[in-house]
């Protein structure tokens, strides 16, 4: 069960709290390679339900939370309209409050596309506005209520002034061009981690797509794509493996003298998806010292639960559709349309979304469930597990894709500290997944570089 949650600041529940985590053990140690057992309960009484979810918030509310990978689009972020409004987005400073959500990842995101001047004149363009924007956030448009980290030492600082996190990352490398002075120049603009790839080979590295047709650009890493290992290691950017193909990441891993960060993937051994990472992938970056942030996107959690539901609301939503006239169209034909066409067919579209939301529960859900949170815990699970409690975290991808039943937007980012604690995690170890191993690794690149400088 998922519960809406109001309220984050549990005074009484804290006060609760205070004495049963004490009888629960629940500053022990995190295990090194299995998912722990669940705790014992106070003796006084079996844990009920709701003394469960009270504990949960309070932990909830006390370890830093971080989500490395929201993606963002800069019509949002303009002096009139802008994420200090509860926007339709699955992200913004309301709902990021509302869900306890401390630190979010904004993305500097670009497709890919020709790997020619023209092509790397535009993604750069593109990459340089999603920077401008996320720093127009955070300085001119409501500084008051979040800022940019760069280092943990900023995220502690920022969350002690009781301000929300922006932090940035880098998806695909293209915008960098031919000019590997861009790597520093993204950096010095907050850039904390980069992946060398998206969906599509880069001048840097094949993509995890080759696997659909097996034809590959770089059989892994270009020549330039080894270069900009070494400059990200040099600069203090995390290398961000989880688009690349598998070939270019054991590359990676062969190379980087930093650990590695998987943005946002989950275990392949779950659920068959070439955007996941399997075990060999898994263990490498354990022995890396790196972190896989596991994903919060259905398609990659349970892939067989997924299509079903998909097929099965789909099904709804076209029925409803045809009533009213209407066609669906796919994400390419939704592209192809002009500005306003686009505008009057989301507008339809919400037409038909309302229209079927009372209908869900009984002829989609009861029928094929969502993929849910318990599916995303189980990956945690898993790769804790294989790799060590130390080498996992949490992500959702929210705004690119990602949502699941449970945890389909900021607001309602504490039921994954529930149904951790459900599990047997203690706090300690929730704050790990939550942040802290991620901001290990941060210090870490950041250490790493600045030795590297020195030499």
């Amino acid at each position: 069960m998922f519960f809406p949650l109001r309220s984050l600041r549990l005074v009484t529940a804290i006060i609760f709290l205070a004495a049963f985590l004490t009888a629960c053990g629940e500053d022990a140690a995190p295990t090194q390679s299995s998912a722990p057992a669940a705790e014992p309960i106070a003796s006084v009484a079996v844990e009920t339900e709701q003394q469960l979810v009270e504990r949960a918030l309070g932990i909830h509310d006390r370890v830093i939370t971080l989500d490395t990978h929201a993606d963002i689009d800069t019509s949002n972020f303009t002096p009139e309209l802008n994420y200090t409004s509860d926007l339709d987005t699955q992200v913004n400073l309301p709902k990021m409050e509302l869900g306890g959500l401390d630190v979010a990842w904004f993305i500097v995101y670009t497709s890919q596309s020709t790997l020619d001047a023209e092509g790397y004149e535009t993604a750069y363009a593109n990459a340089i506005d999603k920077f401008d924007a996320i720093h127009r956030l955070a300085e001119d448009i409501a500084p008051e209520l979040i800022e940019i980290a760069y280092t943990s030492d900023d995220v502690r600082r920022i969350i002690a002034q009781g301000k929300k996190i922006a932090m940035i990352g880098i998806e695909n490398a293209y915008p960098v061009g031919l000019d590997m002075a861009n790597i520093k120049d993204f950096q010095e603009r907050g850039g904390r981690y980069m992946s060398l790839a998206h969906n599509g080979h880069s001048q840097f590295s094949d993509s995890n797509t080759g696997e659909r047709d097996n034809i590959w650009l770089h059989d892994g890493l270009s020549e330039m794509g080894r270069e900009a290992v070494a400059e990200m290691n040099k600069w203090g950017i995390m290398i961000d493996v989880s688009h690349p193909s598998k070939e270019a990441i054991m590359q990676m891993l062969d190379l980087t003298r930093a650990p590695l960060v998987a943005s946002h993937s989950s275990a392949r051994a779950m659920s068959e998806h070439s955007r996941n990472l399997d075990d060999e992938q898994l263990l490498r970056i354990k022995e890396n010292g790196g972190v896989v942030q596991t994903v919060a996107f259905s398609g990659y959690l349970n892939a067989d639960k997924n299509a079903l539901f998909s097929e099965t609301r789909s099904n709804l939503i076209a029925e409803i559709a045809a009533d009213l006239d209407f066609e669906v169209l796919s994400f390419s034909e939704i592209g192809a349309l002009g500005e306003i066409q686009r505008t009057i067919y989301r507008g339809l579209m919400d037409q038909v979304n309302a229209l079927a939301a009372p209908r869900l529960e009984a002829e989609v859900n009861a029928i094929a469930a969502p993929v849910d949170v318990v599916d995303f815990v189980n990956h945690i699970d898993y790769m804790v597990e294989l790799i060590g409690l130390e080498h996992v975290g949490i992500s959702s991808d929210f705004d690119g894709g990602g949502g699941i039943s449970g945890w389909n937007d900021a607001s309602e980012t504490a039921n994954v500290t529930v149904e951790l604690v459900r599990r047997g995690y203690n706090e300690k170890q929730i704050g790990l997944l939550w942040s802290g191993n991620l901001l290990r690794v941060l210090d870490d690149v950041q250490r790493i570089a600045a030795e590297i400088q020195a030499e």
